[in-house]
């Protein structure tokens, strides 16, 4: 099947998600979904999204300001932030605020009923570590379910955009496709749409597009312990690389500190940085506080330096697991302020009104990604991304905690204005000439287990060599490996038809070759990278 629209998208979450509802008026708009509509990482966040409100300068709620805001963002990263985009996305967060709360979006408020305080009624502010001030918007501890419902339900009422569930993206079609040899130096690569997979046909049809949106999220399941969703497989990064687009700072990967100890359960459940910021304390299986042994900042320090630490406590005292103690929070603001963790805490025999949380690091979050410029337009013309599978320069060598959905819908935002403008050319039409897929001569794979047993390879040698605290002799174990998997597979996707499941497996194994790539480049220990084999 073929199919032409005006805007195209991939992805469904916060990014995909508030850009098609501003572009829908322009022209039609079609979203295609991996899974179900709501099966993303925004569903996923649990601490909220960070924003400095009722700024007219420099002046938030009480003392809190833009210029903290940005400090905390660019000292978090590590020093190699982009101060423009920094700047840039903090002053438009109480803007893009408005904007969900006018789709539906409903974040916590100070209680008015009964409340004489100057505060009642405002949103009520989380703080999550690395940051000064308390500026993080949330609904409980299940900010970004709240998010996904809101605008979805907003995209649902809106009559030009058409949303496809189990819509599996293959390929960037490019003039690679219509025959041209196209190289990472060759000028002027363009996007005209995408090949996909619709998973309930088995069928590979083709979308062209004026305008093609990347928010395909990230690549956590490239490791073996994630907090991320099954589909979080690097599949917009992976598709980006073999169109010879430009990626960038995929060292960087973010390694959350605190997901729930429970081996059997995937993806690891979150354990919220908003916990830490309420109280919560960071504990040896003895119960003995350790991070003032790392940082003054103590729990609240930045995520890399607590996931380091972590790790290193762990394997001094040869543990699986630490803790995070947060009784000293209380019942009522327990139960009430993170319910959705109570209950899942609940469900495995642990009480964190009384019994401390088994905690430890996992994959988390990608801070770089396809490269793209202020308006989110990648090196490939007419082809734009935002969210996570985005690298803009925000992040720089470590994200701080909640800017994630503020980058992605600042981004979106961006990315939708420029294509407005964009789509207005009456120049830029859809490429008809672009061929069907071609899958002439390929057989069924029936052998599964090649497929699952080279994933569960390539996830545990990227957390064993990959991981949290690298080395260069690691580095190399793992190229070395990865170069056989990689070849193995090839050899498979040659002679067989395309299913979801060898596709998402060779784009992990992309995604793997760029982040070792990209760590052997990287020779000093900044942000998310650290290497023994490297000094400071």
């Amino acid at each position: 099947m073929r199919y032409e629209v005006d805007f195209l998208v991939i992805g469904s979450g916060i990014a995909g998600l508030s850009y098609a509802l501003k572009v829908a008026p322009y022209g039609k708009v079609c979203i295609l979904c991996k899974g179900n509509a709501d099966e993303g990482s925004t569903r996923y966040a649990q601490g909220g999204i960070a924003a400095v409100l009722n700024a007219t300068s420099d002046a938030g709620y009480d003392s809190d300001s833009f210029d903290k805001h940005i400090q905390d963002t660019l000292v978090a990263g590590d020093g190699i932030c982009d101060r423009e985009v920094v700047e840039m996305t903090i002053r438009e967060a109480p803007d893009r605020i408005r904007e969900l709360v006018q789709y539906g979006v409903n974040f916590d408020r100070v209680p008015s009923v009964g409340n004489n305080s100057p505060d009642a009624g405002r949103f009520d502010l989380h703080r999550e570590g690395g940051h000064s001030e308390f500026r993080i918007l949330h609904h409980k501890d299940n900010t970004g379910a709240e998010i996904e419902r809101g605008l979805l339900e907003a995209v649902h009422r809106h009559p030009n955009i058409e949303l496809k569930e189990n819509q599996f993206a293959i390929d960037i079609i490019t003039q690679h496709h219509l025959g041209q040899r196209v190289t990472k130096h060759t000028p002027g690569i363009e996007c005209y749409g995408v090949y996909a997979l619709d998973c309930d046909t088995n069928r590979i049809d083709t979308y062209l597009a004026r305008v093609t949106l990347l928010a395909t999220g990230g690549m956590g399941n490239v490791y073996s312990t994630t907090t991320t969703p099954v589909i979080s497989t690097g599949d917009g990064v992976a598709m980006v690389h073999r169109a010879r687009g430009v990626l960038s700072d995929l060292e960087f990967m973010q390694f959350h500190p605190t997901s729930l100890y429970n081996p059997a359960e995937k993806p690891a459940f979150l354990i919220t940085e908003a916990m830490r910021g309420a109280g919560a304390v960071l504990k040896d299986r003895e119960g003995n506080e350790f991070m003032q042994k790392y940082d003054s900042r103590l729990s609240l320090a930045p995520r890399d330096i607590v996931a380091r630490a972590i790790d290193n406590e762990m394997k001094i005292s040869g543990k699986d697991y630490l803790y995070l103690d947060a009784r000293g929070i209380g019942k009522k603001q327990l139960i009430e302020g993170f319910p959705t963790i109570y209950a899942k805490c609940l469900s495995i025999g642990v009480d964190i009104t009384r019994d401390m949380i088994p905690i430890r690091p996992a994959a988390h979050y990608q801070c770089g990604g396809i490269k793209v410029d202020r308006n989110g337009e990648s090196s490939i013309r007419n082809l734009y991304a935002a969210g996570e599978c985005a690298c803009t320069g925000l992040h720089g060598g470590n994200r701080l905690a909640s800017n994630s959905l503020l980058e992605a819908v600042v981004y979106a935002h961006n990315a939708a204005m420029s294509a407005i403008e964009r789509i207005k050319d009456d120049g830029l039409k859809v490429k008809r000439e672009v061929p069907d897929w071609n899958a002439e001569g390929m057989v069924l794979n029936e052998e599964m287990v090649l497929i699952t047993q080279t994933k569960k390879e390539l996830q545990e040698i990227m957390w064993n060599y990959v991981g949290i605290v690298r080395s260069d002799l690691r580095l190399q174990r793992a190229f070395d490996r990865l170069n056989l998997i990689f070849r193995e597979t090839e050899d498979l996707y040659n002679r067989s038809v395309l299913t979801e499941e060898l596709s998402e497996l060779r784009n992990l194994i992309a995604c793997a070759y760029l982040i070792i790539k990209m760590a052997r480049a990287r020779r000093e220990n900044v942000g998310l990278h650290y290497s023994i084999d490297l000094v400071r």
